[in-house]
């Protein structure tokens, strides 16, 4: 097995380059300052990786865990792309052939503004490769708006009555995380629903996949009845497989609608993830509409929302 990178350069935009600083301290990261950068940042316990921004924009990461930073938090959260280690399995499940299962992923969990939705999907080998033809890929490669809501019709439309979305308000979420009081089993909790959800629709589902986001056990203990009768497969960049995909882009279709309608109760756009103009637009709402309307809008455990509050004067 060849030895994982230990080093990673890209180019960020100003944009990009302000996000991942947000995303950055946010979770934790101690910033220092070198000659030549806009800063450099390494995690709060982990000396493995260190990572620097250079005036120019460039981005280089190094250490050991260069590989696990580059593919779980710069490409999906800052750039938005798959590329780094990543394996076109879509491609070998249309050569080959596709085993019934399902597949869970969810939509808005680094987003400070919106809901949390989780989706399932079932899929066969007739359905899968008609999911894969109709251009079923994960959400995060999918830039346009208009394409996601166009693919999950079709999703739908192949599918039939096999899929399962979970959709959590900001105020139901936040209310749950309140009782539960940590976002993997926060997570853990709303696969475990969409999957029981889907094996009622599926009762002949031999096996569902999701993506590995923290202790396999988490979704195991989440399962009903229904669920532990099944195989349950957690992996690392579980998009990749077909039913996972479509899962993420059902649930990116109902994140979005969501978006919808809590910029109209904000009365203007909310930003996306958790960068430099979330507080921005944060505090302009808390002065504009008060703190009810602002808790109806975001998960107010972020430590952006403690900010904004304190900030404020309240």
């Amino acid at each position: 097995m060849a030895e994982a990178p230990k080093n990673y350069v890209c180019t960020l935009s100003s944009q990009e380059a302000e996000d991942l600083r947000a995303l950055l301290d946010y979770k934790g990261w101690t910033f220092s300052t070198i000659p030549y950068a806009r800063y450099r940042a390494v995690p709060p316990d982990n000396q493995k990786v260190n990572v620097t921004v250079y005036e120019s924009g460039k981005c280089v990461v190094q250490g050991k865990d260069t590989s696990d930073f580059v593919q779980f938090v710069l490409e999906p959260e800052i750039l938005h792309t798959l590329s780094f280690g990543y394996e076109n399995i879509l491609a070998a499940e249309a050569a080959g052939p596709i085993l019934p299962h399902g597949g869970t992923d969810e939509s808005g969990k680094g987003d400070f503004f919106g809901p949390l939705v989780v989706a399932s999907v079932f899929v066969t080998e007739e359905t899968g490769k008609e999911l894969i033809s109709l251009g079923v890929c994960d959400s995060k490669l999918i830039k346009s708006t208009k394409k996601i809501y166009e693919i999950s019709a079709g999703i739908r439309n192949i599918v039939k009555d096999g899929f399962s979305v979970l959709i959590l308000k900001p105020e139901t979420y936040n209310r749950l995380y309140s009782q539960i009081g940590n976002l993997n089993q926060l997570l853990a909790w709303g696969h475990a629903r969409v999957i029981e959800n889907l094996l009622e629709k599926v009762p002949t589902c031999p096996r569902v996949l999701s993506d590995k986001f923290g202790n396999p056990a988490l979704i195991e203990r989440s399962l009903m009845k229904l669920g532990r009768k099944i195989v349950l497969d957690q992996e690392v960049r579980a998009e990749s497989d077909v039913a996972v995909a479509a899962a993420s882009i059902l649930a990116r279709e109902s994140f979005l609608k969501g978006m919808e309608k809590l910029e109209e109760i904000a009365g203007c756009s909310l930003p996306r993830g958790a960068g430099v103009q979330v507080p921005i637009t944060a505090k302009e709402i808390l002065e504009t509409k008060g703190i009810d309307t602002l808790n109806l809008l975001v998960k107010t455990h972020f430590k952006t929302y403690l900010e904004v509050i304190n900030n404020n004067g309240n």
